[in-house]
Parts: structure tokens; sequence; C-alpha cells
């Protein structure tokens, strides 16, 4: 497994620019991009340019997933293991009622090429483990976490620190969201939560639920801050974490700081590969 660290990074993705030309259809559908100053053809042909991988295609990733395909992001890859279920629905935009039973990645895939049939749409149907982490997000420029388990966002924040991408982080529950923006060298999800809380102490949104409306105002979060980042302009939730009271509707932020003892990105790191994140978050024994 790799050890490598990734370096620290601006706020700005380098995406590698070719000389793109822009369709005239293209020209009319991005052009409230293009009017943009902060934008402008330059940076649509960025975010065509620009691969963006989202864990999860259910509550987050499915906003997140189409707001980045209408903005024209020219790669989306996908990783999810799981079928739609009729409970998806209340929340998860990406799938319809014809869709229950069918793999997330295949109706995922429909749905954004019915948005946008210029997107590229790379599905990796499987669970993102230890042993396909590396490959799988080595692929892309940035990653958008939509996971719902401990597990997989210790795996998430810990291979985006050590290939050196931005994360995109975001959560729900209820109605309460967060979300925030990890770059190497500004802190991890482990400088937030340096260890993860006792099986069953926080309920999932199966167990607890979720506002539907609310996955779709955290993920559009997250798409803004990835296409900020892939753009390069403004100022990014890297060091802040902004929390969202939807019940009252209040935002808050929170400042952020390096931790220098994190085990991952602090002075002396002793996390250096990924490991067994089900055993470290006590979701099974760990072995002798």
């Amino acid at each position: 497994m790799s050890n490598a660290r990734g370096p620290a990074l601006s706020r700005e993705v380098k995406v590698v620019v070719q000389t793109l030309t822009l369709r005239p259809e293209q020209v009319k559908r991005y052009s409230r991009h293009i009017i943009m100053p902060q934008v402008g053809s330059k940076g649509q042909r960025k975010l065509m340019e620009a691969k963006v991988l989202i864990v999860g295609a259910g509550g987050l990733g499915s906003p997140s997933a189409v707001y980045l395909a209408l903005a024209g992001v020219g790669t989306i890859g996908i990783v999810d293991f799981d079928r739609v279920d009729l409970s998806n629905l209340q929340r998860q935009i990406l799938h319809h009622n014809d869709d229950v039973g069918q793999p997330k990645v295949v109706s995922a895939q429909e749905a954004i090429h019915q948005y946008n049939p210029d997107v590229q749409v790379r599905t990796h149907e499987t669970r993102l483990t230890s042993e396909n982490a590396i490959e799988i997000v080595s692929q892309y420029d940035l990653v958008v976490n939509g996971a719902d388990n401990f597990p997989a966002r210790y795996l998430v924040n810990d291979v985006c620190y050590l290939l050196g991408k931005p994360l995109v982080d975001g959560s729900i529950l209820l109605f309460d969201g967060q979300a925030t923006v990890f770059l190497p060298g500004k802190g991890c999800y482990r400088c937030l939560f340096p260890t993860p809380p006792p099986p069953g102490a926080v309920p999932s949104c199966a167990e607890a639920g979720v506002l539907g409306a609310l996955t779709g105002l955290v993920g559009s979060i997250q798409a803004t801050e990835a296409l900020k980042l892939i753009l390069g302009i403004g100022q990014s939730l890297a060091s802040r974490l902004l929390l969202v009271d939807a019940l009252n509707m209040e935002f808050r932020t929170v400042r952020l700081r390096r931790n220098p003892k994190c085990p991952l990105c602090g002075d002396t790191p002793t996390v250096k590969e990924l490991i067994d994140y089900e055993a470290f978050c006590g979701l099974k024994p760990v072995e002798a």
C-alpha cells in the first residue's frame, strides 16, 4: 500500500486544460457561466477537463452529481455498491420509481446523461475498500464524499490525504447538516474527529431519519465547493466547518485547525497507509 504523503495544495485544483474548443451548443448550454467574469470560457474549459469522484450515489451524492453534471464537469466517477430501494426516493434525486432494484451506479449514469450527455460517467459498482481505494481515487482530481458510515468516512479521508486529493466532505442527519473542505496540509477529518464514536452511539439515517430536502441543500453546497476548487475562485470551506440547522434555518461556521498531533496529517504521523477501517471503528474484532 502506498505511503506517499500528499503535497500541500492551493485552493485551486490543478486541472490541465487542453486546447478544447466549445461547440456552439455548448456555448449556449453554458452561457450563464461564460458571461460570469469569475468563470468565462477558460473556466468552463477547466470544468470540462475536470475529473470528480463522488463516493455514494445517495442523498448527498445525488444533488452533487446533478449540479456538477449541469455545470459541465467533464468526467464524473460514481462509486456505490448498493441498489435503488423505494425508501431512497424520498431524497435521492438521481433515482426514479422505475429504477427500484437497479444498481445505483447504473441509475446514476442514466440520470446524469439525461441532464447532460456530454459528461463522461465512470461507474465503480463496488464497495470502496482499503484494497481498491488508491486505484479508484487516483484517477480523479478531487473527491466529493457522500458516504453515510464512519469506516467509509475515515477511509475516504485517509486515501485523499495520502494521494494529495482535495476532499469536499458533507454529512446529514434529521434536520442537521455539515460541510467542509479538507486540503492536504490544512487539516483532515481525523483532526476534527480523532477517534470514531462507539458502535451504535450515532444513529444512521436509516435509524433516525433525515429531512429529504436537507440532502439537496448540503449536497448543493458540496457541489458549489467542488466547482470553486476546480475554478480556483473564492474562499473555500477549507479550515472551516459549516453547520446547518434546517429546523431553525440557521447557519454557523466553526474554525478548524490542523492538529499537530493528528496521526495522519500531524507533525509525527503514525498512519502512513490504509488500514482496516471496520476494525478501527469497532465494527469487528481486531485480529491479533
